[in-house]
């Protein structure tokens, strides 16, 4: 048992190292990767639509590749690939191509916090928003994860760390991720496919948010009074 554990916090560890050795002493993944932060900080649709076109045809897993840095890097805005895949590939694959990407980060995120703790979560997203996720997961249960995807203005990525530190099984998390980011990913790719045509694009955005606002705000009413019934009983 000693054994197994040591061998095991070896592999983390060794994992880690290499990371942090790529990052410092190979140039090409130091500058990508401040690269891709600057692409990110910019919040420009256009200017991540042509980077991902530039890849050719590896542009599709470029895309998944920056959803999951994205997913790590937190809180660097996931909504810029979305709207970009879309306008790039048309709203059906290019929102196949941002939920399947969002999948793989949040995936990505709740193993980095199984494996590595609450310490290396709160590195990436915060002690604040962990906490905030921390007592949305009290209240809803199983339910939390689904309520919180379905609402747009929860951090995706600090709920998949804050998953990582519960119970929550990885077939839940799964299932309660993708149904959850469904709604949104499909909004959000009809706009952005649009997003050079519609003169108030704006005005649509806003309108498209607020439906979705109230679309998580029925799902979370209902779970409320399902769980108020629960405990008459």
């Amino acid at each position: 048992m000693i054994l197994t554990l040591k061998k095991s916090t070896l592999i983390k560890l060794g994992f880690l190292l290499l990371i942090i050795c790529l990052y410092l002493f190979v140039p090409q993944v130091n500058t990508t990767v401040k690269k891709l932060v600057v692409l990110f900080s910019m919040l420009d649709i256009s200017t991540m639509k042509e980077y991902i076109k530039s890849f050719g045809a590896w542009a599709p897993v470029v895309s998944l590749v920056l959803m999951m840095f994205q997913s790590i890097a937190a809180p660097l805005p996931a909504f810029i690939i979305t709207f970009a895949n879309a306008w790039l590939f048309g709203w059906f694959f290019g929102a196949i191509l941002s939920w399947s990407g969002a999948m793989l980060g949040a995936i990505l995120c709740y193993y980095i916090s199984k494996l590595y703790g609450r310490p290396a979560a709160e590195k990436f997203v915060g002690k604040k928003a962990l906490d905030i996720s921390d007592k949305f997961f009290n209240k809803y249960g199983p339910y939390a994860i689904l309520i919180a995807r379905l609402l747009p203005f929860i951090s995706f990525d600090a709920v998949s760390y804050a998953a990582g530190l519960t119970s929550i099984s990885l077939w839940s998390f799964l299932w309660s991720t993708g149904i959850g980011q469904l709604p949104a990913t499909i909004v959000y790719s009809v706009l952005g496919q649009n997003i050079d045509k519609a003169s108030k694009l704006g005005l649509w955005v806003i309108c498209g948010v607020a439906a979705l606002i109230a679309f998580a705000l029925a799902v979370k009413k209902y779970i409320d009074e399902k769980h108020k019934n629960k405990q008459n009983f």
